[in-house]
């Protein structure tokens, strides 16, 4: 190992040298302890092997001559990313050591919580910025994400979450199903979200999954579809989803021009309870396009058109950096403002119920 670029909560970003090259690496401090400069460090490099964009990095699988210290005895037995190497063993926040076992132990209502649900990590920060626009936030307003585990793992691997967090934009997270890192875990995702609005006393809560996606071009086999599981799961439980669509006029694939086809499965498919979809309101023949794509989705769902203005402007005030699938705001407007779109509808909701 050569230096220590940057940390950040729960993750340390290294500079190693491969075979005579340096490559980027990650450490999981929680799991492999924190790396020394000339410390030899055992790797897994598919992420580089495949040239990934999101997990572009080597990943520290053990630090021989520095092993980290057995966690301090207590509380806890949700073993998560269960039966890898790297598992982790983490206090569930409804398990019986928890203090909020008994809270959440016949807690099954969300009481019109509303529950904001995208495909992609990025999104997180974009809806957060529109919330801004509708809602007194930071501040009165309480938002907890709920990173699901189609994606990411370990919630430390997101700078984002990590800064958002910091700026005061999240009150917490919360890791559910395998996913793990978060201020609470949870076991699924109806968990995560009852804790979302018992344990954290969220006033909006938002689901996505982690950094990183699974996708094979094809209609069923995307990690992202299980939004509309998320859907599912709100409503069950007394919440009130709002679903953000992902919109670009930026990505080269005809299947994501305009509305991704992604968001047609999910909301359209897989989602089958009814949700405020937001369409944002887009000028010229691509909002025309949106718009019509989106319409399809009104035989099932709520479908809001929410005005844009001022939302571009919010985006660039975020206090982090915004990009999905390498692309920064100036390159896909799009795709950012329909995800601030629905965190605006979201605040206006707090509104109207106030």
């Amino acid at each position: 190992m050569k230096t220590v670029d940057a940390s950040w909560p729960g993750a340390t970003q290294l500079r190693v040298e491969v075979d005579g090259e340096q490559v980027r690496a990650l450490a999981y401090d929680h799991l492999v302890g924190r790396p020394r400069p000339g410390e030899i460090v055992v790797l897994n490099t598919t992420a580089l092997a495949m040239g990934l964009g999101t997990g572009g990095y080597a990943l520290v699988v053990a630090v021989p001559n520095q092993l980290p210290p057995d966690p301090p005895a207590g509380p806890g037995h949700l073993v998560k990313a269960r039966y890898t190497p790297l598992q982790a063993t983490v206090l569930g926040v409804d398990e019986q050591d928890s203090e909020w076992h008994e809270l959440l132990r016949e807690a099954d209502d969300l009481e019109g919580l509303p529950v904001v649900t995208a495909d992609l990590h990025s999104a997180l920060p974009a809806i957060l910025a529109g919330l801004t626009t509708a809602a007194s936030f930071p501040g009165e307003v309480r938002v907890a994400y709920v990173m699901t585990d189609g994606g990411a793992l370990p919630l430390w691997f997101s700078k984002t979450a990590a800064a958002l967090r910091e700026a005061g934009w999240l009150a917490g997270t919360i890791t559910a199903g395998q996913a793990f890192g978060g201020d609470l875990e949870a076991v699924t995702l109806h968990t995560a979200l009852l804790a979302a609005k018992h344990v954290l006393e969220a006033d909006v809560a938002v689901v996505t999954q982690g950094p990183g996606n699974l996708g094979t071009g094809t209609r069923w086999g995307f990690s992202g579809v299980a939004c509309g599981e998320a859907v599912n799961a709100a409503v069950v439980l007394g919440g009130r989803p709002i679903g953000s669509l992902r919109v670009s006029s930026a990505d080269p694939r005809a299947r994501h021009h305009g509305v991704s086809h992604h968001s047609l499965t999910a909301y359209g498919r897989v989602a089958l309870a009814p949700a405020d979809i937001v369409v944002p309101d887009l000028p010229g023949e691509f909002g025309e396009k949106v718009r019509t794509q989106a319409a399809r989705l009104g035989n099932r769902h709520n479908v809001v058109s929410v005005p844009v203005d001022g939302l571009e402007d919010a985006l660039a005030a975020a206090p982090v950096s915004l990009s999905t699938m390498g692309r920064g705001l100036a390159d896909d407007t799009a795709y950012f403002v329909a995800a601030a779109a629905a965190g605006r509808h979201a605040g206006a909701l707090l509104k109207h119920d106030g």
